[in-house]
């Protein structure tokens, strides 16, 4: 125990006479996870409560045109602006000056209305409910096109719900008038039939709920555990930094020539690494309670969740020095651990699903997640922050965690000890 002491010692003495380092190792995931957050919540935000100005040609000037103006109006979500030329619309979203434009089609409402007439009167005489003389409508109406110009600059996803809602909105209208037209051709003067357009079906959304409190999933939730995460591992750039040291300036010689074991030396620096990741936790939770709500932030809510949160901190926290570790004791040169080390970090963030979602990844990247760290803290830290689990349900990732921090140290161990060989 006594040359544990001294090792952690060693180590503490190590970190603190690097005040430019540990001051990064701390303040840069705290600016981090600010940013990240800020930019998050503004954008959630700018979608629920500013409206995005859109063009909209309107070639009909028929009920149509009018429903769909009217329909873009009620979302809350647009400032429709009303230009008379389609070329100049398409030039203003192509500079991007605007995100969207609507060109509808001429004679729109007036196509729309014979189609529909024209469908309904061949279904009823179909059944016997047209008279004979009457004939049918058999003009030949092309299908009409509602054109959209996007800026092609805008995201993927964005385009995708546009274009969702404008066509749910379209589909809406059109049966409305199927539904009018039946009306009319089956009512006469003496019966009037009418119709319920409403829809039948709609969608509700079940949240969990804690304590019948709903449990609403925000960006702090989502940022907190993802960032703090990201912290932790990346204290495998300054371990593995620490080592090096040691081995260029050759203060791990003379720790060799002490009856000290490697495995010793590794346990100090374990320990003082992991109050590192713990005091980094401690910070992320005490921004998410404390600062985020005096900028406007939602609030972290981990009311219940301490225990749970320190323990699945501590075990990512040994995952992340493991790696170091064996970092530390492969590389040679400070230049070979930095770079690789920071670069390895961000590749395990993105495939964790800290940069992307993992759901949005392709099928082979979902795979190759499963093998990440990070992805298995991430997780946990999601099961108890949003999915509100006991400790058996994180019990499988941790222990994932806590196997990979024992196969990285015990392979730094049997590489040192085949290098050192004599």
């Amino acid at each position: 125990m006594y040359k544990l002491w001294a090792s952690i010692y060693k180590e503490f003495l190590l970190l603190t006479r690097d005040l430019g380092g540990l001051t990064i190792l701390f303040v840069m995931p705290i600016v981090l996870i600010i940013t990240i957050t800020l930019i998050q919540d503004s954008s959630f935000k700018s979608i629920s409560n500013t409206k995005i100005p859109i063009l909209i040609v309107d070639n009909d000037e028929g009920i149509i045109s009018k429903n769909i103006f009217d329909g873009l109006q009620e979302q809350n979500l647009f400032d429709v602006i009303e230009v008379s030329s389609e070329e100049e619309a398409k030039e203003s979203v192509f500079k991007g000056i605007y995100q969207l434009a609507i060109v509808i089609p001429e004679n729109l409402s007036k196509d729309l209305e014979l189609k529909i007439n024209q469908n309904v009167e061949g279904v009823l005489s179909e059944f016997g409910f047209e008279e004979e003389e009457q004939p049918l409508t058999d003009n030949e109406i092309s299908p009409k096109e509602v054109r959209l110009y996007f800026d092609p600059a805008i995201q993927f996803a964005f385009k995708t719900s546009i274009k969702n809602g404008i066509d749910k909105m379209i589909s809406k209208i059109e049966t409305q008038y199927i539904y009018k037209a039946f009306q009319e051709q089956l009512s006469d003067e003496e019966t009037e039939i009418s119709f319920n357009s409403e829809s039948f079906i709609s969608f509700k959304e079940i949240v969990p709920k804690l304590n019948d409190k709903e449990i609403l999933p925000n960006s702090t939730q989502h940022n907190v555990p993802a960032w703090t995460l990201f912290a932790i591992f990346f204290i495998i750039v300054p371990l593995s930094i620490n080592m090096v040291k040691e081995k260029s300036q050759g203060t791990f010689v003379r720790l060799r020539t002490n009856p000290v074991s490697y495995a010793t030396v590794l346990g100090g620096k374990t320990m003082v690494f992991l109050a590192v990741c713990l005091i980094q936790f401690v910070l992320m939770v005490i921004i998410g309670v404390y600062l985020f709500p005096a900028i406007g932030l939602p609030t972290l809510d981990i009311s219940g969740k301490i225990i749970l949160l320190f323990i699945v901190a501590i075990f990512a926290g040994l995952a992340a020095i493991g790696l170091g570790l064996l970092l530390g004791t492969i590389a040679n040169s400070q230049e070979q651990a930095a770079p690789f080390g920071a670069t390895f970090v961000v590749v395990l963030a993105a495939l964790g699903g800290v940069w992307v979602p993992v759901f949005m990844m392709p099928n082979f990247m979902q795979v190759l997640s499963n093998l990440s760290p990070m992805n298995w803290g991430l997780n946990a830290f999601y099961d108890v922050f949003l999915r509100n689990v006991g400790f058996l349900e994180i019990l499988p990732k941790l222990i994932l965690l806590f196997l990979f921090f024992i196969i990285t140290t015990l392979i730094s161990i049997a590489y040192h000890n085949k290098k050192n060989a004599v």
